[in-house]
């Protein structure tokens, strides 16, 4: 078992070279890898090294960073040198190694960055665990952000990476030390904050300046490169959201038998705010996805599944877990499933449990009132049925599917009314 924990803490050397160039037919790019300074656990002598391992203790990897040529292919003009995020991190950003940065660390940040770029209109907050979101949140400040977005998902979010596009305030600061995080990221951390981090000594702070300003990375576009197992490459063009305002989202519409079928409810201004809320924090989730949102914060995320249906009830099963574990840290400061076991032990009244279900089923997992997201069209009726059925009030997808005019007019004839958008482009991500 020793070996076994051992693992995890190993630094490996890896062999990739310093600098690496990549041709796309007469055009050069030229990266170079990142490293930093570690002071070697058996000799105490100080080295460069990059990153601790890759996706797993045994895997070598490295980070590289753009720092000459300038890409483009058709009328894409690719993401130039000098702008470099995640790449470009330097020692002193690294404001806390705690354990040395491994692959995942970084990929959880930079995922982050994917949501946070279109999330720029208030303080905001994406905690990441296995490039996913845990939960997302809007926040008056750095802590109410983070606040929200750990109640979220408060049990995913243990072990997870904490992005903030706004500096760490003291308070902040605080709220994050009594949870377990991999990862703080945020654009600066003021007076106090850094000392109230540093409780957790794994903990890795980093300090990214240009976080504050990810927004000017909406538009960039980047080479998305997925390796075979036989050697080979696929190659594509990264994502562009279209869908910016609530002015790009668009009303319902579709034809079916000759007739045009549209929603019959607009949605309200706090239902579009949120379906544009949703449709960000889509960019970051895995496919296939659903989401509800309610008031600028996640509320449930299901990702992963193969089926449109099987992860709408996935996302529904959440919400409702999420909603007990939230009663339930409200109640009794500790998770839902821990009450069952205080209960058990006689530490907490018989039926605590019970009657923390009970709400949760009245409640409807929080879920009523909530506006759902789905990363692509309804190939079914199916789906639409078990988001109505939870009182979301507002659906945002693609359109595009020969069901169309089903769900639309499953919305119409809701009680009361479900209005839905389109965005008019799919939002996949593997």
């Amino acid at each position: 078992m020793a070996n076994l924990k051992a693992m995890y803490k190993t630094v490996m050397a890896d062999h990739f070279p310093e600098t690496m160039t990549v041709t796309f037919g007469d055009q050069t790019l030229v990266y170079r890898k990142r490293t930093w300074k570690l002071a070697d656990e058996k000799t105490g002598e100080t080295v460069d090294k990059g990153l601790r391992y890759g996706e797993n203790p045994g895997q070598e990897a490295a980070l590289y960073e753009l720092v000459n040529g300038n890409l483009a292919l058709g009328d894409c003009r690719f993401i130039e040198p000098g702008k470099g995020l995640v790449s470009a991190l330097a020692e002193e950003n690294l404001v806390q190694f705690g354990k040395h940065p491994g692959k995942t660390n970084l990929t959880d940040i930079d995922n982050a960055l994917n949501i946070l770029r279109y999330l720029d209109e208030r303080p905001a907050c994406a905690i990441m665990k296995h490039n996913n979101p845990c939960g997302v949140a809007y926040g008056p400040d750095a802590a109410e952000a983070y606040e929200r977005a750990n109640r979220a998902d408060r049990l995913a979010a243990f072990g997870g990476a904490a992005v903030l596009n706004v500096p760490v305030t003291r308070a902040a600061a605080q709220a994050m030390a009594q949870n377990y995080l991999e990862v703080v990221a945020a654009p600066a951390y003021e007076q106090g904050s850094v000392e109230a981090l540093r409780a957790r000594k794994n903990l890795r702070i980093v300090e990214m300046p240009r976080i504050d300003r990810v927004r000017a990375y909406a538009s960039e576009r980047f080479v998305d490169v997925k390796s075979l197992i036989d050697g080979g490459l696929l190659v594509q063009q990264s994502p562009d959201n279209r869908i910016r305002t609530t002015a790009d989202l668009k009303p319902a519409r579709a034809k079916a038998k000759g007739r045009t079928v549209q929603s019959n409810r607009a949605p309200t201004e706090a239902e579009l705010a949120d379906l544009l809320f949703g449709w960000s924090v889509e960019q970051g989730v895995s496919s296939n996805s659903v989401l509800f949102v309610k008031d600028g914060a996640t509320l449930a995320i299901g990702t992963g599944e193969q089926d449109r249906v099987g992860v709408t009830e996935i996302a529904v099963f959440k919400g409702y877990k999420k909603y007990a574990d939230r009663l339930a840290f409200d109640r009794h400061g500790c998770l839902f499933f821990e009450v069952e076991l205080r209960e058990q032990a006689g530490d907490l009244p018989k039926g605590t449990a019970d009657a923390l279900q009970d709400e949760v089923r009245a409640a409807r997992g929080g879920l009523a009132g909530s506006a759902a997201v789905s990363d692509a069209f309804f190939p079914k009726r199916d789906a639409v049925d078990a988001i109505i059925a939870q009182g979301a009030t507002a659906i945002v997808q693609p359109g595009g599917s020969l069901a169309d005019a089903e769900v639309i007019t499953v919305c119409n004839e809701a009680t009361p009314p479900v209005a839905m958008v389109f965005t008019g482009q799919r939002a996949f991500k593997h």
